[in-house]
């Protein structure tokens, strides 16, 4: 239990209740179940993201590519909407974590078969898959008025008190947990990350297992490509512009090893919800939601820098001990 309540996980629980708190003694109303409830789903594009960023990060990868991936399978599934309105939502659903998951094949194949540094490989891809979207759709919008209400209707459908959105992100969560936590794969990723050499020699192969790390971040950025265009009933080239950022922020501010190997789906979904509340709570202290990008940098190198400092092995200084002994 006290090993529990000294976790990263349990402080920033901790903090993201004091956060809400102090809010609420400002606007009382931001701590209505309704409008926690919002806050849940606002942020779950936000979570089912920051999962799959913080698998490949446990790779030592970073995709940087996400935001770009969520816009055209996001662009792509609006403009077969328009083509073809009566397509079942599950064949749309299918289209968008399979396409999602081909585009995260390609970095995977790169990083994996080429040996191309992560951060290379994502922001390639990145400018690849924003200009993809731009030439598909010749940089026209497709608005509400052109998307089918089937289409647009499924994430706002309230189960339980809940939208889709937000149970699509539970269950992303709890399968998450499971994969990571009970199989042999989720066991690799951390493998992988912690000690690759050691990994070599039990047998795992580091590059395919950073090839399935970034295939499963591609597979939900897809999906939160349709949750997204459907939601707010539209798509455009620079859809979710930068939001690469804030997935990165919420992984580090979780906790997230960006060395690799030391990290949880506790952690990034908690990191979302800090971003969440502060995103949340910026128009209630009357401060511009423009600043949102800057808090993210502040906090993503805030975070790193704690992060190294908390796994900084502690090792013996070998030649200062000579010194005493001489």
């Amino acid at each position: 239990m006290k090993r529990y309540l000294r976790s990263r996980e349990a402080i920033l629980a901790a903090a993201i209740v004091v956060l809400t708190l102090l809010i609420a003694l400002r606007f009382p109303a931001f701590i209505a179940p309704r409008n926690l409830a919002n806050v849940f789903n606002d942020t779950s594009p936000l979570m089912i993201l920051a999962i799959g960023q913080m698998i490949v990060i446990l790779t030592k990868c970073i995709d940087l590519s996400v935001a770009a991936t969520l816009a055209l399978v996001g662009m792509v599934v609006s403009l077969l909407n328009i083509a073809m309105p009566g397509l079942p939502l599950i064949f749309t659903l299918i289209l968008a974590v399979g396409l999602g998951a081909c585009l995260g094949m390609v970095n995977g194949l790169l990083v994996w078969k080429l040996k191309i540094p992560p951060i290379v490989v994502t922001l390639g891809t990145m400018t690849i898959y924003r200009g993809i979207t731009f030439l598909i759709s010749q940089g026209k919008w497709v608005n509400a008025h052109q998307m089918s209400p089937a289409f647009k209707a499924l994430p706002r459908e309230v189960v339980l008190g809940f939208p889709l959105l937000s149970w699509f992100a539970l269950a992303v969560i709890v399968l998450a947990a499971i994969v990571m936590t009970r199989t042999t794969l989720g066991r690799a990723f951390y493998a992988v990350g912690g000690n690759p050499h050691a990994a070599v020699y039990t047998g795992l192969d580091v590059g395919r297992t950073q090839f399935l790390a970034f295939t499963i971040s591609g597979a939900l950025a897809g999906l939160t490509g349709y949750l997204w265009v459907s939601r707010y009933a539209v798509a455009y080239v620079d859809i979710a512009g930068g939001f690469e950022l804030d997935v990165v922020a919420a992984c580090v501010i979780g906790g997230v090893s960006i060395a690799g190997g030391i990290g949880s789906v506790g952690a990034a979904v908690l990191g979302a919800l800090f971003l969440g509340v502060v995103k949340n709570a910026l128009p209630v202290i009357n401060i511009s939601p423009f600043w949102q990008l800057a808090i993210s940098g502040a906090a993503i190198i805030i975070a790193v820098a704690v992060n190294s400092r908390a796994y900084r092995t502690k090792g013996r200084i070998i030649l200062k001990q000579a010194e005493v002994s001489a």
